[in-house]
């Protein structure tokens, strides 16, 4: 519910990685494909997509039939490399149309119901010719998006582009920004920009429309349900009690910059709760090549308190021991010693930016299976299978993964209707107040 919902479309991007793209440049446009993924709504009977990667050669990295949940998308996209020699992007459009874009591959273009759409970026002056192949596509029904960098031809651009141009055809001066060409796409994929009015939603209560998209509420006495849709009458509780960890990675990958911005989604879930002895206790711990507690549950008694602790928490910025991290959450975060309280349920959220350095497995198991609740939620260079081996059952419904921290804030508004005790989620005030600001605290992070 709150996704843009697309037309079934075929996407395919077509990236240019020659030599003139520098590989941390390359690095730029995957956060950008990866980017305008996270805004899709996803799936093998939804928008499905692929990636071709062409220099000299061409390389199909993703097919239209490859595994189409977002994290494997995103994990797919991760691992891309550059080719780094010439540039033939008349081959490559080709490759699409007879490869990328075919039914053995995933295609779905017999069918009436799905758009074909192909977005190139390039940055240079192709070394042969793209008006023929570009027709070809156009003809085969592929709307072609071109996207130049820096010192492309802007010719070469109109002849793949598909009319009218002023819509098909943009430019950028560097790598550096090609972020900001993200809303465009975004929006470009939405069929309408109001759903509620059309009513192409599945909210049982409340419909409230955002451009673009929605997300679902409900009526004075109710709850909202994790499912994000259905509505609970309410039992008049004062809010459930919850002890709640937060498992921080300061390794040195990380970045300093990153660091500030996992430490604002932090108080920004504080914010959502209600903290006091009898309801909400949080603990913060860090972790890289060793583990510190940053403070133990229920040592701070509100959320002003626990927030300016937050903000004061100096980075690490060493090694990523993750075993270790976990075993010392399960000995020691959760225990009456540092302020556990018994009988209340457990949450545990674990932040990753990599691979960890040392064995999780046994932590991993003895935290779920010491009942704990685990979420695990993964950021650039993580690993699916790790997250996936700390994450709780079901697994799809507790990790998480984006390719930029920058974008960590819309994990929020999925980890937030979940963290709520299932008993009674009416109980679970933070959650019903989450909803109401998350749109307000995803734009202002991203600022």
């Amino acid at each position: 519910g709150t996704l843009c919902r697309t037309k079934p479309t075929d996407l395919v991007f077509i990236l240019d990685s020659s030599r003139s793209v520098r590989p941390h440049e390359f690095e730029k446009i995957k956060v950008f494909v990866s980017r305008v993924i996270e805004a899709l709504d996803v799936g093998p009977n939804a928008t499905r997509v692929g990636v071709v990667n062409y220099a000299s050669s061409v390389r199909s990295e993703l097919s239209l039939q490859s595994p189409q949940s977002k994290a494997a998308l995103l994990q797919a996209v991760r691992r891309i490399q550059p080719l780094s020699t010439g540039t033939m992007t008349g081959l490559a459009i080709q490759f699409a149309i007879s490869r990328a874009f075919s039914a053995a591959e995933g295609g779905r273009g017999s069918a009436p119901n799905f758009k074909k759409v192909a977005i190139v970026v390039t940055d240079g002056r192709p070394q042969d010719g793209v008006q023929d192949a570009s027709a070809r596509a156009r003809a085969a029904g592929i709307e072609i998006f071109a996207i130049g960098v820096g010192r492309v031809d802007m010719g070469t651009l109109r002849q793949m582009a598909s009319e009218p141009l002023d819509e098909h055809v943009d430019y950028v001066e560097s790598y550096s920004v090609i972020e900001k060409l993200t809303q465009k796409f975004q929006e470009a994929f939405c069929v309408v920009s109001d759903l509620c009015a059309t009513g192409d939603h599945d909210c049982e209560q409340v419909c409230v429309s955002t451009p673009g998209a929605y997300r679902c509420a409900c009526r004075d006495g109710f709850s909202l349900n994790s499912d994000g849709k259905t509505c609970t009458a309410c039992n008049g509780g004062l809010g459930s009690a919850l002890d709640l960890v937060f498992l921080i990675d300061g390794s040195k990958s990380v970045r300093p910059e990153n660091f500030e911005l996992v430490k604002k989604f932090i108080n920004q879930i504080v914010d959502s709760l209600e903290v006091s002895d009898k309801q909400a206790q949080v603990g913060l711990v860090q972790y890289s090549s060793s583990v510190r507690q940053e403070f133990p549950l229920g040592q701070f008694k509100n959320k002003k308190d626990i927030k300016a602790a937050v903000k004061k928490m100096s980075y690490m910025e060493k090694g990523t021991m993750t075993g270790q991290a976990l075993k010392y959450l399960v000995d020691s975060s959760f225990s009456a010693i540092n302020g556990a309280r018994p009988g209340v349920p457990k949450v545990g959220i674990v932040f990753t930016d990599g691979r960890s350095q040392d064995y999780i497995s046994d932590a991993a198991k003895k935290a779920k299976d010491s009942g704990f609740r685990m979420f695990a939620v993964g950021v650039g260079n993580a690993v699916e299978d790790e997250l996936r081996e700390i994450a709780s059952e079901p697994v799809a419904e507790h990790y998480f993964y984006t390719a930029d921290f920058r974008t960590i804030s819309k994990i929020g508004k999925k980890l937030q209707m979940k963290i709520c005790v299932e008993e009674d989620p009416c109980e679970c005030k933070s959650i019903v107040k989450f909803q109401t600001k998350v749109e307000d605290l995803i734009n202002s992070l991203q600022q």
